[in-house]
């Protein structure tokens, strides 16, 4: 890998209860009421309850850093943390930083929805939102647009940009012999808030952005930045990382990974 920091990152979230009972009136229904009327509108929409990218609130981000001395994957703050700290650390690390960030599917949900909230909150980002203006390194190569690599989304780039062509990560993580979902998917997420089951929440999210780190280094040797051992290599690091951490879903990660 070269020198340059890898950021990998997901995001969970839940029903922006109190922006549905402002848009929609609804003052006096409980948080779970409110929710269930804005699935249902969204079922009449679209037949699904998969809420638009604004209707959302941030639970947990979980990221993966890789640079030249270390890797390591976390959650954000803590359990405690409200959404506009976990903002506020996600942008704080890109201004600090300047990484390359990494996701699935970043593009298409993950960095709209923090965008929405980051205007709700008034987080400022200025190296995330540089376009070339202040630096002009950042004209040719920024994180906004489709085609440039400092934000590297992985179902945009490896389905070729065709939507026809996107693939779950699930799928392709299980197809490449790691462990895929494991132990709730996103929409068990509103349910396990609901139980208080924060840390549950962030110990998947933790092991989604696992799966793909994983896929960005396949990826990575398919594109020639690694060379085969190299990619061994990278994975060894990983599983190191997560063995010497020794927590519960992190070795359930290192079980399910052939």
């Amino acid at each position: 890998m070269s020198a340059m920091n890898v950021f990998v990152f997901d995001i969970e979230t839940i029903p922006d209860v109190e922006g549905g009972r402002r848009l929609y009136n609804l003052e006096g229904l409980s948080d779970k009421e409110v929710a269930n009327v804005m699935f249902h509108k969204r079922r009449q929409e679209t037949g699904g309850d998969f809420l638009r990218h604004h209707l959302h609130r941030v639970v947990t981000i979980s990221v993966c850093l890789r640079n030249r001395d270390q890797f390591k994957v976390w959650s954000l703050g803590t359990a405690e943390s409200d959404e506009r700290e976990l903002i506020e650390r996600f942008f704080s690390g890109i201004d600090k930083y300047t990484p390359t960030i990494v996701s699935w599917n970043g593009r298409g949900f993950d960095l709209p929805v923090l965008h929405y909230r980051s205007l709700i909150h008034g987080v400022p980002a200025p190296r995330y939102w540089e376009t070339g203006d202040e630096d002009k390194e950042f004209k040719w190569n920024n994180y906004l647009s489709r085609y440039h690599r400092r934000h590297t989304d992985l179902m945009d780039v490896i389905s070729g940009y065709e939507g026809r062509a996107v693939a779950p990560l699930d799928e392709i993580a299980t197809l490449l012999g790691f462990p895929g979902k494991m132990g709730m998917s996103g929409a068990k997420v509103w349910d396990a808030y609901l139980e208080g089951n924060l840390e549950g929440i962030r110990n998947y999210c933790e092991t989604d952005v696992l799966n793909t780190y994983l896929v960005y280094l396949r990826f990575q040797l398919i594109n020639g930045h690694l060379t085969p051992s190299e990619y061994e290599s990278e994975c060894m690091v990983v599983r190191a990382s997560l063995k010497s951490e020794n927590k519960t879903h992190l070795n359930e990660f290192l079980s399910a990974w052939h």
